[in-house]
């Protein structure tokens, strides 16, 4: 699958996504909800989360955690656009990888990571896994889907191989707890989230959502998302005296039209205002 965006190419391959950004750099806000590794090609990748930054250089490797929220930064360097990688590993990928491990081969108590975002060290192994890669943005050239399943095998070896630690990460097949949906809620308003993805995350199935929902509000989950939205987007607009076209992206809008149509039917008149 491949979306040509302004000045870009996006394309994905099972669960492995290629970006390529020609000019513009980018800025975007998203739930991580599978354990991943990104790698970039060119120019840089910076990730914020809960404060922490990390800045990933062309030919570094970082690791993220599931169930966090980042916010990435795709820009050019010393004149090269960026160009990365992104490798997602499914629960399910990681319960049959797991499955086939000889359990006298797997460390005990090998310890856990305190940040959510790690960079690997530079090694060949990681060279050799993601610049096995590179023929495939050329689109013209799609990968066979056993091939890109043997990727995702090697880069879960590469894990392993790489610190002990990260068996207590890959293989923890907990269900979240229970977590408090405001709570949620006000830290994540901004994410393009499913209602399924939103019950997910705070331990519930759908239907149980959407009943303890009705506990907190008369609303919609929906429409509590977007005065969420509208009301951060007013505070910073009116207070802080953001622009509107950064703003609307910040606080999750995809579309400006969009934004300033329901902006003006909550306040009276346009953002712009």
């Amino acid at each position: 699958m491949e979306k040509d965006y302004s000045n870009s190419l996006f394309f994905q391959y099972s669960n492995i996504f290629f970006s390529y950004y020609f000019e513009n750099d980018t800025r975007c806000s998203k739930m991580v909800s599978s354990h991943s590794l990104t790698y970039v090609y060119g120019g840089e990748m910076i990730i914020e989360e809960r404060g922490n930054k990390t800045v990933i250089n062309k030919g570094e490797c970082a690791f993220i955690k599931r169930d966090n929220r980042i916010v990435m930064t795709k820009q050019s360097k010393d004149g090269e656009p960026y160009k990365g990688i992104f490798m997602s590993f499914h629960r399910n990928v990681l319960r049959e990888f797991y499955a086939k491990l000889d359990r006298n081969n797997i460390p005990k108590n090998p310890g856990n990571f305190e940040k959510s975002v790690i960079k690997l060290p530079q090694v060949p192994e990681v060279e050799s896994l993601f610049n096995s890669m590179t023929p495939y943005f050329n689109t013209e050239i799609k990968p066979r889907e056993e091939t890109m399943n043997l990727k995702m095998q090697e880069g879960i070896y590469l894990l392993t191989n790489t610190d002990k630690k990260f068996y207590s990460t890959l293989f923890d097949f907990t269900e979240p707890w229970k977590i408090d949906i405001v709570q949620f809620l006000n830290e994540n308003f901004m994410c393009d989230l499913s209602m399924e993805e939103i019950a997910n995350y705070t331990g519930r199935s759908l239907a149980t959502f959407k009943r303890d929902f009705k506990k907190i509000s008369n609303l919609t989950p929906q429409k509590w998302l977007i005065q969420k939205r509208l009301k951060v987007a007013h505070e910073l607009i009116k207070y802080q005296n953001k622009k509107v076209k950064d703003v609307y992206i910040d606080v999750g809008f995809k579309n400006l039209s969009h934004f300033s149509k329901t902006y003006k039917e909550m306040y009276g008149y346009a953002p712009t205002k």
